[in-house]
């Protein structure tokens, strides 16, 4: 009878250790394993086996991972504080080196993120951050990309979120940018009496080389003052007329 009990307790260690053994990885999932320390190989995804206590297996997630950048402190190259955040994209593509040649390669991305970020916006003033975002982008992913590629992780894309300035900035640039909008509207409105004194001369000249024109306006004028109801009539006289007129008052003794 404990012959019996004996071998049914081994027949359950043995069938706990087979089904133990059997690990089921799903499509987006990866298993690096080792044995008896060593790595071994890449397994999955499906069912595979790992032999208890001599194999180790660590499962790694092959999707797309969506990691915040933590709000950092910039100061831009022209000496501008800002507060920036950002999101990155970056996924696993050799489930070995992501095991093996970083400790934590979430970690290890997050804080290269950090760093990637507050250096390269660094290099660039407040106007460059605001108005060159995809550029930044880019930027910031191809550096992060080219030194992940030693941990398996291929960074897919970088946005930045948010730049964010203090009160006092906000102040100064709302000043800049009404000083700018006057500026303009004082160039505007010059080039508007220039163009205008330009049509004036014009016209002077024109009518200068053109008497019978002058006289023309002349009758013009007096039209529309005739048809003006007023008690009171202005009638202007040429210029020729008041000069030849000035000048018999001179001629006689």
């Amino acid at each position: 009878m404990s012959m019996e009990w004996g071998f049914a307790g081994l027949l359950l260690v043995v069938l706990g250790l087979i089904a133990a053994s059997f690990r089921i990885l799903r499509e987006y999932q990866r298993g690096v394993v080792f044995m008896l320390g060593r790595f071994y190989k890449v397994k999955g995804p499906g069912l595979i086996l790992v032999v208890p206590g001599i194999q180790q297996m660590v499962r790694v997630d092959l999707r797309t991972i969506v990691l915040d950048i933590p709000t950092q402190d910039v100061i831009s190259r022209d000496n501008v504080s800002v507060k920036v955040n950002a999101v990155l994209y970056f996924r696993i593509v050799d489930a070995q080196r992501a095991i093996i040649q970083v400790e934590n390669v979430m970690d290890a991305t997050s804080q290269l993120a950090q760093t990637t970020l507050r250096a390269i916006l660094g290099k660039h003033e407040l106007d460059e951050m605001l108005a060159e975002r995809d550029k930044l982008n880019i930027d910031i992913q191809q550096v992060l990309d080219a030194q992940t590629d030693a941990w398996g992780v291929k960074v897919a894309n970088v946005e930045i979120k948010h730049v964010d300035l203090n009160e006092s900035m906000v102040r100064a640039i709302a000043r800049q940018a009404e000083a700018e909008r006057e500026r303009r509207a004082k160039i505007i409105h010059a080039q508007g009496e220039q163009q205008a004194a330009e049509k004036l001369l014009e016209a002077a000249q024109m009518l200068a080389r053109q008497p019978q024109a002058m006289q023309l306006r002349y009758l013009q004028t007096l039209t529309q003052i005739a048809n003006e109801r007023t008690s009171t009539i202005v009638i202007p006289l040429p210029m020729e007329g008041l000069a030849s007129m000035f000048s018999r008052g001179d001629a006689r003794p």
